[in-house]
């Protein structure tokens, strides 16, 4: 704009010296300089918006940036979280103290780093929400020291009931370099058969005049709502619906990994409680008690076990030997006793029950009825003979 303006006058200045001895021609110069001055007073005018420029392209490559590490730091906690989960299983089945201690100091890092994200994330939600309440009001607020509120409110609104807070001072611009287009058309007509000389300096207006012409049409077209308002709108839906949305489920994948990493720092407590307890049950088991099932299966040796048992059947078997029969009474062969007639009564085999146990010769209470028979028919030579030799 300085350029032009410079060189119109220069051409404006050269005409007027040319155009000295004839004053219709210099009538037509000085209203041509009153055009110029008209154009150079609106587009003084209009509000300088360099104070308020701002690239908007540097804006987004940042939120681009801060967009990827958020998404990869988001992606990193969920695998450390599936990490943890693994290697608390691991630990669970192995019954590990130290994988287990291990797994409590990192379920504690990713509780901080799940509750701190959560913290971020719900913070920069109410943040932009609360920006998304009335955006418009905040923008003006914010530009009222840049631009007056009929232009603000001409680009946020874009409304038609709302004037454009340009458009007086463009069509004077323009109805002015149309006008000056015209005196030059007509003082090409007039003044190149006068005066040769003149025509470049009116050639060169002309140039002039058609690109200002064409810088004004493009500055229309830019200063109008329409284009702006559409990119606000598209932004404002951007943040407020898909931004907020997503900062809302963000801070929910937040919420439910701290309370899963809650649950699993109290199943790994219960188990390091169980694991302390089954070692203090051991610690407390008598192995010499042969009353204690625990005891046994502890110090459980098969051979033994299988010599004593033996033991005790030859000692049984030697006692039982060494005792006269018992007499038969009267009673007893003129009637069944009581426990021959209650089998009678119910049906089936006499019980033993009642019977001592050298009476009935039943083996020890640690075998099985199917090794009676071969036990039973051991004589009494061989016994002495194999504990002679078990004493050997």
């Amino acid at each position: 704009m300085d350029n032009a303006e410079s060189g119109l006058k220069q051409h404006l200045e050269r005409l007027d010296e040319l155009f000295s001895t004839r004053p219709d021609l210099l009538q037509a110069l000085r209203f041509m300089q009153l055009m110029v001055n008209n154009v150079i007073q609106e587009m003084t005018a209009l509000p300088d918006l360099r104070a308020a420029n701002t690239d908007l392209g540097i804006v987004a490559d940042q939120t681009a940036v801060v967009e990827y590490y958020r998404w990869l730091t988001y992606l990193l906690l969920l695998i450390f979280d599936l990490v943890i989960c693994l290697t608390m299983c691991l630990g669970m089945a192995k019954q590990s103290r130290w994988l287990l201690i291990l797994i409590m100091g990192l379920v504690m890092l990713s509780m901080i780093l799940s509750w701190v994200s959560l913290g971020a994330g719900l913070a920069t939600a109410v943040g932009t929400s609360d920006f998304c309440v009335s955006p418009d009001k905040f923008i003006v607020n914010q530009t009222k020291d840049l631009i007056t509120a009929d232009v603000a409110h001409y680009y946020l609104f874009c409304s038609p009931n709302l004037p454009n807070p340009f458009q007086t001072s463009l069509t004077i611009c323009q109805r002015s370099v149309t006008t000056m287009q015209i005196q030059i058309q007509n003082l090409l007509r007039l003044t190149t058969p006068i005066f040769p000389s003149a025509e470049k300096d009116l050639l060169g207006i002309q140039r002039l005049l058609n690109s200002t012409e064409f810088s004004l049409h493009q500055l229309t077209a830019l200063l109008d709502c329409r284009g702006i308002h559409k990119d606000y709108v598209d932004a404002l839906i951007g943040m407020c619906y898909d931004g907020v949305e997503g900062l809302l489920y963000l801070s929910l994948f937040s919420l439910l990994a701290a309370c899963a990493l809650s649950a699993m720092l109290c199943t790994i407590l219960r188990v390091w409680t169980l694991m302390g307890t089954r070692d203090r049950e051991y610690d407390d088991i008598d192995e010499e008690d042969p009353f204690n099932p625990q005891a046994r299966r502890l110090s459980y040796n098969p051979r033994r076990s299988n010599i004593h048992s033996f033991c005790s059947y030859t000692s049984s078997v030697g006692s039982q030997t060494s005792l006269p029969p018992p007499p038969q009474s009267a009673s007893n062969t003129l009637q069944p006793p009581e426990y021959m007639n209650q089998a009678m009564l119910f049906g089936g085999n006499p019980r033993y029950e009642n019977m001592p146990l050298i009476g009935r010769g039943s083996p020890p209470p640690s075998y099985s009825p199917s090794m009676r028979t071969p036990y039973m028919s051991i004589t009494e030579a061989q016994i002495r003979h194999f504990g002679t030799d078990f004493q050997i």
